[in-house]
């Protein structure tokens, strides 16, 4: 196990693996900006270290203020929270240029489950169901239009990084698809420094159900059930819980076991969230895969007794996974309700 572990995000989430460290006997250093220099959690921790000005890009974002402070403090390994820099490939691949460990999926698997059009071509070695689409991020406007005539009407354009709704359009006919395509490629890249995007064809009146896996560095994976995320706003969740209402764990285990072969299949160790989208029929289409803990992970905590932060830290630390599949019962039932800051 380690013995100091570096925190590069702030709030809630910095003061829940404080809380996982401790439970551990692990040291806990913070880093944070001069906007969180008051933060109470920051006296929880067991060091903490400005690494710059109130701008996350100077701070939580910067990849090298944050190395600087893992080295000055001396720790074994970074736990990226969610957020910032959590899915950022080029972070992993620092943290193992400079030797320390990553608390989350290589960069090899984070870049290739991580960015929507390469874990497409995953889950379809997988042998796992994805929606019809372009097979590669796509800029022209006419090749659009042949695919999405050919996949049939409506479709919907989706950023290849990122997430959060950003770069995502719902398109009913050519001329919205036309006029979309330009607008979400924009906001990608000024959402994400990515302005690929690609279109698939968009499922109407679906349930969308999230699977919470974990898997260990001997190719080792679990599932941990599900997530029902099907109320949202502006394609951001507003409610999420677990179990799902109305679908029973027949219908549901095909869903999960599908999540874990493709984890499996990309060597992934860590904490990751495969989402899908589940039609009237019980038919489901793997969406894209989350390569962090995600905000809601208390949900599936509430119902499975597994903490998800300290299987994280414990996957990373090359100790193999604490249950079988056969130990994950539901019990009870759990729910998350978010509140989104919108400009009126």
């Amino acid at each position: 196990m380690f013995s100091r572990i570096l925190i590069a995000n702030r709030g809630e989430i910095a003061l829940r693996v404080i809380r996982a460290c401790r439970e551990l006997g692990v040291e806990a250093v913070c880093v944070y900006s001069e906007a969180d220099r008051d933060a109470p959690y920051l006296k929880l921790a067991d060091q903490a270290i400005c690494i710059g000005p109130p701008s996350a890009k100077e701070s939580y974002l910067n990849i090298s203020r944050i190395i600087s402070a893992a080295e000055v403090a001396n720790v074994d390994a970074i736990h990226p929270g969610y957020g910032f820099l959590s899915e950022r490939a080029e972070f992993a691949q620092a943290c193992r240029d400079c030797k320390i460990e990553f608390i989350g999926p290589t960069p090899e698997a984070m870049a290739r489950l991580g960015d929507k059009v390469s874990c497409k071509k995953a889950a379809k070695e997988a042998g796992v169901p994805v929606f019809p689409g372009s097979p590669e991020a796509i800029e022209d406007e006419d090749e659009a239009a042949k695919i999405a005539e050919q996949i049939g009407y409506p479709v919907i354009i989706k950023a290849s990084a990122g997430g959060g709704g950003r770069g995502m359009r719902v398109c009913l006919n050519e001329a919205a698809l036309r006029t979309n395509l330009k607008q979400a490629a924009g906001e990608a890249l000024a959402a994400f420094g990515n302005g690929a995007v690609f279109i698939e064809k968009f499922l109407e009146h679906a349930q969308h159900v999230e699977i919470q896996v974990i898997g260990d560095k001997f190719g080792n994976a679990i599932h941990l059930w599900e997530r029902n995320c099907s109320v949202q706003r502006r394609h951001q969740k507003l409610i999420e819980e677990a179990p799902s209402p109305g679908l029973s764990r027949e219908v549901i285990r095909p869903v999960c076991e599908a999540a874990v072969k493709l984890i499996q299949q990309a060597k992934y160790h860590g904490a990751a969230t495969v989402e899908f989208l589940m039609d009237d029929k019980h038919r489901f289409y793997m969406l894209e895969v989350n390569t962090r803990v995600q905000v809601e992970h208390p949900v599936t905590e509430q119902i499975t007794g597994v903490d998800i932060v300290k299987a994280m830290i414990c996957a990373a630390a090359g100790q193999k996974l604490a249950y079988k599949q056969s130990d994950i019962v539901v019990r009870g039932h759990a729910i998350e309700c978010r509140i989104n800051a919108e400009d009126p």
